[in-house]
């Protein structure tokens, strides 16, 4: 895009000529960012720096960093510095609040959307944020200025850890008519259709962006999504292993996240077992080789699909990976900085038979995670704390006891507040009805499963769950049934 440039009037040069009072502040220069809104900055290469910036937030690239190139260009510009608070806010505090500071310190200069934009990325990373205003300042920033499509990602990374893909949906469709040409704007469209069922509108969007740019991952991820949800799994597969070339430069978690939907659809479609281990090995561990891997997003794919491995009776061909991962996850540098990952941490240290790393990340749990949080938030939040000590009885052998933490209505699905997608938190279903079956609750388990085969009637697992839980309740015609259910299934998706 081309850079405008706009300075004072002439008349305010000739004053600054004869008045010596008057100083060079007083002279506001702005350039317009890709959006085609305006930044204060005499800087073409801050400018640029953003611009980039920008990109690499969509394309979930791995090189975000080049923010603090922007900085660098220009150290009073107000966007730059709030963008880069915000980079560095999980990994260096210290230099986010000097960033912060300086964006706070440049406001009078700054222009209506950067004070916008300070408002929602200032309050989002502060201690004691408000999770529902973080939002209205988001909603806010959006009516104004409905092009930035990265206030809008940041927005919906907000609504996915508080479990709103309602608030998601809403504010894609407030800022989609001034948008419709743009790529990424589709992607963002089709995942929380996806997250509320409506998996025709997803699909319909995803293919959009993917049409747009055959390159945007989280528009491969999205259709994997709905492929891997309807138990496509071929088709997920083959159109997943297609795009991957384009994965390189996406950061850790783009990356190892989109192959561990290929592993899972490998498993679930009784694909061959030696490539779900394959791509554990060579497209999620070895992510860790890279020198600018972040370490806990590889730590979370790889324990999800471990735990798939375990629920599914496949400890043995697991090997020493679990242990190895255990080994990683004693680590404490990677405690305490998602949820989704503290309670994959409790299980593998729990299975591992790392009991007391597992009841310090426990109590951490409670003691500075849940008690540092307002009133609101920990109201929330308790969810996520049982759900952690459920999967640390289950990692230690002790089902009816992770029974009794989870309750008889337990739905994996309503816990979408520790930051999981549903095919992330179907895992822990899958561990609540293996829990009813090791603890002989054959017809409770029988309810449920079939409740959840009515949704999802090609997953061969579930009926092999079900068989199982037949047997278990005496029940061999109908054990026989499902039997030939699930068989027919594992014959179907890959020969």
């Amino acid at each position: 895009m081309v850079q405008l440039e706009f300075s004072a009037s002439d008349t305010l040069h000739q004053l600054i000529q004869f008045s010596p009072n008057i100083t060079r502040k007083m002279e506001k220069v702005v350039k317009l960012d890709n959006w085609g809104y305006e930044v204060t900055t005499s800087s073409h290469a801050c400018i640029s720096a953003i611009n980039a910036y920008y990109h690499q937030v969509l394309s979930y690239g791995r090189e975000k960093h080049v923010i603090l190139e922007a900085v660098a260009h220009d150290k009073d510009c107000t966007l730059a510095n709030i963008l880069a608070s915000h980079f560095l806010h999980s990994s260096d505090p210290s230099k986010a609040s000097f960033f912060l500071d300086s964006a706070k310190s440049n406001l009078e200069q700054a222009t209506l959307y950067e004070r916008l934009v300070f408002d929602a990325v200032s309050y989002l990373i502060s201690k004691d944020r408000d999770d529902d205003v973080a939002y209205e300042l988001h909603a806010k920033l959006l009516k104004e200025f409905p092009r930035d499509l990265v206030s809008l990602k940041r927005a919906q990374v907000l609504c996915f850890i508080t479990g709103r893909p309602d608030l998601s949906l809403s504010l894609v469709h407030q800022v989609l008519p001034q948008n419709k040409g743009e790529s990424f704007i589709y992607g963002m469209l089709s995942f929380p259709s996806l997250e509320l069922g409506r998996m025709k509108e997803a699909e319909e969007a995803a293919k959009r962006g993917f049409e747009i740019n055959k390159q945007d991952s989280w528009a491969h991820h999205a259709l994997c999504h709905i492929y891997q949800y309807e138990c496509r799994f071929k088709e997920a597969v083959e159109f997943m292993e297609e795009c991957s070339p384009s994965w390189s430069s996406c950061s850790s978690f783009m990356l190892t996240h989109n192959w561990w939907h290929v592993a899972l659809c490998y498993l679930e479609g009784n694909g061959p077992m030696n490539r779900v281990l394959e791509i554990y090995d060579h497209h999620i561990w070895r992510e860790l080789d890279q020198p600018d891997a972040v370490a806990a997003e590889v730590y979370l794919n790889a324990a999800g699909l471990l735990l798939r491995l375990c629920v599914r009776g496949e400890m043995d061909i697991i090997g020493d990976r679990l242990k190895i991962l255990a080994e990683h996850l004693t680590d404490k540098a990677n405690w305490y900085m998602k949820w989704q990952l503290d309670i994959l941490t409790v299980w593998t240290l729990a299975k591992t038979g790392e009991f007391s790393k597992a009841d310090e990340l426990l109590e951490g749990l409670k003691l500075k995670r849940i008690s540092r949080m307002t009133k609101k938030k920990q109201r929330v939040m308790h969810r996520g704390l049982v759900l952690a000590e459920a999967v640390y009885a289950y990692g230690s052998g002790n089902d009816r006891h992770g029974l009794e933490i989870l309750g008889p209505d337990f739905d994996a699905h309503s816990f979408k507040l520790i930051g999981a997608s549903d095919e992330q938190l179907d895992v822990f279903n899958e561990v609540w009805y293996i829990m009813l079956l090791n603890a002989d609750e054959a017809i409770k388990a029988i309810e449920v499963i079939k409740r959840r085969i009515e949704k999802r009637q090609g997953f061969a697992f579930l009926w092999r769950l079900l068989e199982s839980a037949y047997k278990l309740a005496k029940m061999p015609e109908e054990a026989t049934i499902a039997n030939e259910k699930a068989r027919a299934l594992e014959c179907a998706y890959f020969k």
